[in-house]
């Protein structure tokens, strides 16, 4: 009744108006019934649907920043489509995959319409790698990025918001990583898992948005991968050449690396069960486990043989040689322990030269194999020494995860040196099968309330003024007790620990969720 009373105003004004002009002449039409027409009510407007203002996406690991807007966000409606921008048909894969997701068609060229999803390469989403922007408006999604992989990062973020919300909202999301190297490492020596069980994490990283796999395929308990090279060393269960090219593939269409480790001149156990000669042994003839005599020539021949050929399987950008746990340097005195070594050391470096100064030669020259392969060398950080006449090359990327090893180094040393590290600390990031030696399987709640890449040995972060020389860094599985559980029990224990990685790795500072709300979100996106 309210609405209708100014239309009612407005027709009796407009009547007296008309009477005033037209003198008597109206009041005789009216007289002698002559209709009158009733002033035309006036039309209600439709009200404006308004929104509330949007949040960012729920998604793992969260986004960097949301940029706010008003409006119904985006969801996938009947005709929604995946369509690749002209001039960026490389995305095409990374299109096919989330039509696949969402259930949408796809299109590799033509023009976005209202309710589609456009990818495009090009400067609009910033230019860092592995960044994107993702826009929401007017009904449809637009993600850009430098790379393929910041647009694929992208895609991740819809799917996950999909998913979560239900909808994708309104405004713009400029997203990127904190850190370049983000991942898994998995020592599939110790135990065996199978090419489904690697492709199933491979999966699940790439929704997390990681991009390193690494594969500890050589120790004393297995040879895990096939060899033409040296056939002899590899173990009964091991993955073929075949299977890891499609492992490789997978990454790759994936956006992870896959980076293998033969570790050496320790942990090569397998290779010298095909050859005891090589094992090194004390001034009194006793074996040492996993080490080899790097005194014979033998040794570097097998070793860099198998350096070779699986730098060839493995097309990615690095190679990690190991260099951690070296028997003949744990003893009091190595050169009295091993004289053999001590002479080889003399001999190639000089009377000052030590049984130290042969293992850190050792490492420079496997680097050095990988290196002429076009491969980044990585090492673990107990084979980086201090002092002696030989300095570790400082192009070797140390992968710090222990500060347990006699004249143990903390971390600042390495980094003062001007060294790049990747964090893999054994007190928050070790998942070790058994639990021995009192680790504990993590559960990721103290990774994601007390870890940071900065965090690089025990609990005490090192300066920040380092951050530039920090790269990253990865969650370990290593099988010391094989046994002790399944595959499916290692993903299912990893799965947490896995989110939290990528949540500290991805987006810089204290997380905005509880653990509790981290870990419904997590189950939500499954």
């Amino acid at each position: 009744m309210r609405r209708s009373a100014p239309a009612v105003a407005a027709a009796v004004a407009l009547s007296a108006v008309v009477s005033c002009s037209a003198g008597g002449s109206a009041g005789a039409e009216r007289a002698q019934g002559t209709p009158r027409a009733e002033a035309a009510p006036t039309p209600t407007p439709s009200p404006t649907k308004t929104y509330p203002l949007s949040t960012a996406p729920r998604t793992i690991p969260s986004v960097r920043a949301h940029e706010a807007a008003r409006g119904p966000g985006w969801r996938p409606v009947a005709g929604s489509a995946v369509v690749v921008a002209k001039g960026s048909e490389a995305l095409a894969d990374e299109g096919r995959l989330l039509a696949g997701e969402l259930k949408t068609g796809f299109r590799n060229s033509g023009p976005a319409r209202a309710g589609d999803i456009e990818l495009a390469l090009g400067p609009g989403g910033g230019s860092a790698p592995e960044s994107y922007t993702l826009t929401t408006r007017d009904g449809r999604v637009r993600i850009t990025g430098p790379d393929e992989a910041g647009v694929f990062y992208g895609t991740r973020t819809l799917k996950q918001a999909v998913r979560s919300g239900g909808a994708m909202p309104e405004g713009v999301v400029r997203d990127r990583p904190d850190r370049p190297q983000r991942g898994l490492n998995v020592d599939i020596a110790r135990k065996h898992f199978t090419p489904g069980w690697i492709e199933a994490r491979l999966r699940e990283m790439a929704d997390l948005k990681l991009n390193v796999l690494g594969l500890h395929f050589s120790d004393d308990q297995g040879f895990r991968i096939a060899s033409d090279s040296h056939p002899e060393v590899v173990s009964r269960e091991h993955l073929s050449k075949a299977e890891v090219r499609r492992i490789v593939a997978l990454a790759r269409s994936l956006h992870i690396t896959v980076v293998p480790e033969i570790d050496s001149p320790g942990h090569l156990g397998a290779v010298m069960k095909a050859h005891p000669r090589l094992q090194l042994r004390n001034v009194n003839g006793v074996p040492r486990q996993g080490a080899i005599d790097i005194s014979d020539p033998e040794s570097a021949r097998i070793v860099d043989d198998l350096l070779r050929e699986y730098a060839r399987l493995f097309p990615g950008r690095w190679f990690h040689v190991g260099a951690d746990e070296y028997q003949a340097l744990t003893v009091r005195d190595p050169q009295a322990s091993y004289p053999q070594l001590a002479r080889a050391a003399e001999r190639k470096y000089g009377p000052n030269a030590t049984v130290q100064d042969l293992a850190t030669g050792w490492l420079n020259d496997r680097a050095a194999v990988v290196r002429a392969a076009q491969k980044q060398p990585k090492a673990w950080n107990d084979g980086f020494f201090r002092g002696g006449v030989v300095s570790p090359d400082k192009d070797i990327e140390v992968e710090y995860w222990t500060g347990r090893e006699n004249g143990a180094r903390p971390p600042a040393e390495y980094l003062a040196e001007g060294r790049k590290v990747v964090n893999l600390n054994d007190e928050y990031l070790y998942y070790v099968l058994g639990e021995p030696n009192e680790f504990t399987y993590p559960t990721g709640r103290r990774i994601y309330e007390q870890w940071t890449p900065f965090v690089l040995r025990g609990t005490t972060p090192v300066p920040e003024r380092y951050s530039g020389q920090i790269l990253g860094g990865r969650l370990a599985v290593w099988g010391d007790l094989a046994q002790a559980q399944t595959q499916d029990q290692v993903a299912a224990g990893i799965r947490m620990p896995l989110r939290a990685v990528s949540q500290k790795l991805w987006t810089p500072g204290r997380p905005a969720l509880s653990w509790a709300e981290f870990n419904a979100l997590a189950d939500r996106l499954g």
